[in-house]
């Protein structure tokens, strides 16, 4: 999963920013000790895929109840919407070093919480901390990063915490894997995060606040101290004049708007239409993002991998490193490509391949759940007269049972014993216990919880792995640029603060529905449900989102205002920007 509004920039930005950053260090400084926020922010949402594996192991009521899990991965998203809320408050009143500093205590204590809890819901209550803490980090680090950087080289900057994010994700799982065999398992990897929590706090005391958020409060001798830091002493001058003239400016926007309850400030907006146009523009992308169902990958990866027949735990995790390994790269080919070949197309391009991928990725579930290995009454008497499920020993005709049949009856505490000769031959549906499990494994046979025995399996990892590469360069970045460009300047706070709510809600009901899900419909069906989302989403994208590629903020008003039609975004470059 990929947030925060990032800007992107072009190959000469970042050659610039190679020059610029080599002859000031202080600046990449600035910018790396922020950028740890968006390091959490991805290992907090990541880790939880692979800790939650262990979790099930040392809570039976966890692994009993889907919607405890469901809540449990959740509950970090429910926590971001309000630290997303609360954080835009404290940024403008504290400044955004105090921001900072709020989260890592945040990520920190809910790191310590998590790591030490000995009931689930204590590890609830862990979540919504890391997820207070992300909420914060998702808007103040690039901000900060933004406000306290050279123009020139800004676009490349902030980038720098997009990959940081992707980055915290994947190394999640290395830290997930390199705990699979360590007593204490989740309880190491959901703690290791308090770490990075307290370095980034004891740099950020060292460092000062933006530049701009002290000229905006009155601090103007403060504000110049770091420019001259940051920038050659010939342009110090320039770029106080610079800073004095858009915040001037922002100052005369905020009027404007005027100065009444947010709720006020949001009925004006809805009456202005080109405002409106931009939502739904805005909202219609974050809200495909989410629908697609990428937070089902990067959350329950290791879980759907298992679905896939991979029963390991740590094979799982390993495994689920490709999917976050190519997240973070498609984040780079991103950069590459947005400003070449536009917005718009590159979403499209982006959702054809994710419904492919899907709707391939269901068959691959169907045919795996068709194929699994029949269940032998014979095997599963052989452990005892009482070693069956009671959902199997109740069962008036279990002779068309197999391994998919034992592990998805409603409210099951059945697992499958893999043949220890053959394990794509009948194996037995035994009761989920752990003297059972032992003597499964004693017999040579694998001890299937969530998925079965398949042949087809390693597809579905193959599948998931070429999802990521279409969406990740797509949807998963361009969506966030597209909502830093479609708004009118004196509204553009309230519009992107509605589509990332819109954007974090919609993670919230996919991540708490997608276990769910899976009960209801299957792996196949669940799949083939985001497929449909997705098209949706296409179609709607097609219909209501123009290219802003190369168009300034006031030729996107002028578009808005004449209103958007699919046929005017076909042509290429600035030509396509409104009806002539």
């Amino acid at each position: 999963m990929v947030e925060g509004g990032i800007s992107k920039a072009d190959k000469t930005e970042f050659t610039e920013c190679w020059r610029t950053t080599w002859k000031t260090p202080y600046i990449m400084r600035l910018a790396l000790s922020a950028g740890i926020g968006g390091l959490l922010f991805g290992y907090d949402t990541g880790v939880i895929s692979g800790a939650m594996l262990y979790i099930q192991n040392d809570f039976d009521e966890v692994d009993r109840k889907t919607w405890l899990q469901e809540t449990i991965v959740s509950m970090a998203v429910a926590g971001a919407i309000v630290g997303a809320a609360f954080g835009g408050w404290i940024n403008d009143r504290f400044g955004r070093k105090i921001s900072i500093l709020a989260a890592d205590v945040l990520f920190f204590a809910g790191a310590v919480v998590m790591a030490f809890a000995p009931a689930p819901w204590v590890i609830i209550i862990g979540r919504i901390l890391v997820g207070l803490g992300v909420g914060m980090a998702s808007m103040t680090s690039p901000l900060y990063i933004s406000e306290s950087s050279p123009h020139r080289i800004r676009g490349a900057l902030v980038s720098t915490n997009g990959l940081l994010i992707t980055g915290g994700q994947f190394i999640s799982y290395l830290i997930n894997l390199a705990f699979t065999h360590v007593k204490g398992t989740w309880r190491w990897m959901l703690g290791v995060a308090g770490l990075p929590a307290l370095i980034q706090f004891v740099l950020m005391l060292s460092l000062p606040e933006s530049p701009r958020w002290l000229y905006r409060n009155g601090r103007i001798d403060e504000a110049r101290s770091i420019l001259e830091k940051i920038y050659p002493s010939e342009e110090v001058g320039d770029e106080m004049q610079a800073l004095k003239a858009s915040i001037d400016e922002e100052i005369e926007i905020e009027g404007s708007v005027g100065g009444g309850s947010m709720f006020s400030k949001v009925k004006q907006a809805w009456g202005y239409r080109v405002f409106r146009r931009g939502l739904l523009a805005g909202v219609t992308v974050q809200v495909a993002q989410q629908f697609v169902g990428i937070n089902t990958v990067m959350y329950y990866s290791p879980t759907i991998i298992q679905f896939a027949g991979f029963a390991s735990k740590s094979t799982a995790i390993a495994l689920s490193l490709i999917t976050s390994g190519l997240n973070a790269v498609g984040s780079i080919v991103s950069m590459c490509f947005v400003d070449r070949y536009g917005r718009r197309r590159l979403m499209l391009i982006s959702m054809v391949g994710i419904i492919t991928c899907l709707v391939v990725l269901s068959g691959v579930f169907f045919e795996a759940s068709r194929t699994a290995p029949k269940v032998s009454q014979a095997g599963s008497a052989h452990f005892g007269v009482n070693s069956t499920c009671s959902a199997f020993s109740q069962a008036p005709d279990v002779s068309s049972w197999n391994c998919m049949s034992c592990l998805q009856v409603k409210d099951s505490d059945c697992a499958f014993c893999s043949n220890g000769l053959d394990r794509y031959s009948p194996g037995a549906c035994l009761a989920k216990l752990d003297p059972l499990e032992n003597a499964c494994k004693a017999e040579n046979g694998i001890w299937y919880e969530k998925g079965c025995p398949s042949k087809i399996g390693f597809l579905a990892v193959v599948l998931l792995g070429l999802y990521i590469i279409m969406y990740a360069p797509g949807m998963g970045t361009v969506p966030w640029i597209v909502n830093s460009e479609i708004y009118p300047l004196r509204y553009r706070g309230i519009g992107g603060g509605l589509a990332a709510v819109s954007n974090w809600t919609s993670n919230l009901i996919v991540s708490q529905t997608f276990l769910t899900l899976t009960k209801a419909l299957g792996s196949a069906g669940t799949f083939l449900l985001f497929a449909g989302f997705s098209f949706i989403g296409m179609v709607c994208i097609y219909f209501v989102v123009p290219e802003t590629k190369g168009l300034q903020f006031e030729e996107v008003e002028k578009m808005l205002e004449k209103g958007f039609t699919p046929s005017s975004c076909m042509g290429k470059g600035k030509d396509s920007k409104v009806d002539e």
